[in-house]
């Protein structure tokens, strides 16, 4: 495994003004805690930083920081923060480890293979939990968790309990139940039959009749009141 040192040096100011000096000159402000020590604030190299980084072990990269006028330290990148627009690192939190004390970290966990449920039922693969959350000593921290899948069919999942790993090195703190991965069927949209369809648009539209049939009635009604009346009016006229 590949070893990384970060050298850094103590900040005196604070402030925006010296943090953005800093960064000109091609460092980065940080924080150094834990451990049982006090916090101290320090600058450190960017480039060794990214580097770490972008390391196969990435932020569980276990690296010595080396302050000048200090004693060399065991830490791990805890968090980071990157500009948005110029993807620069702004800040960097270190952690002090000691390598006989257990610690929390989170792991990826990678699969490969085609499993048969894609190849020969047609199904579909999907990846659910990208990491879990384990303790162990420092030096027993996994780069990863790598799962062959090809053997999965439809109705089958890969859960956290099923990662390869040693019980008697690493605890597991994701519920064990957890899904990791899981091949599922591919879902049809329903789409109506043609048959309804044709006798849906063929059928007259009953509101329409009843209107229609409600007015010929009332024209109906019209004429029958207006009878009586043409009757009397012809009567008086012959009188």
């Amino acid at each position: 495994m590949e070893t990384f040192t970060i050298e850094g040096q103590v900040r005196e100011g604070r402030g925006k003004g010296p943090a953005r000096r800093t960064r000109l000159s091609g460092m980065v402000p940080a924080i150094l805690y834990g451990g049982k020590k006090d916090s101290i604030s320090i600058a450190v190299n960017a480039k060794q930083v990214a580097r770490i980084l972008r390391s196969e072990t990435g932020h569980n990269t276990i690296f010595t920081v080396q302050v000048a006028s200090g004693a060399a330290e065991k830490a791990m990148v805890k968090d980071w923060q990157v500009d948005p627009v110029s993807g620069k690192l702004l800040h960097v939190d270190l952690y002090r480890i000691a390598m006989d004390v257990r610690m929390r970290v989170m792991v990826p966990v990678h699969t490969f293979g085609e499993p048969q449920g894609v190849k020969m039922q047609g199904g579909v693969f999907e990846t659910v939990t990208r990491e879990v959350e384990i303790e162990c000593l420092p030096a027993d921290i996994p780069e990863e968790f790598r799962v062959d899948v090809t053997e999965m069919l439809i109705g089958k999942q890969l859960r956290a309990a099923d990662l390869p790993f040693d019980p008697t090195k690493i605890k597991l703190l994701t519920d064990p139940v957890r899904v990791i991965a899981h091949v599922v069927v591919l879902k049809k949209e329903e789409e109506p039959a043609p048959d309804a369809a044709v006798t849906a648009e063929a059928a007259p539209a009953e509101p329409e009749v009843m209107k229609k049939g409600k007015k010929e009635v009332e024209g109906e009604e019209g004429e029958a009141a207006e009878a009586p009346a043409a009757k009397a009016e012809k009567s008086e006229k012959k009188k």
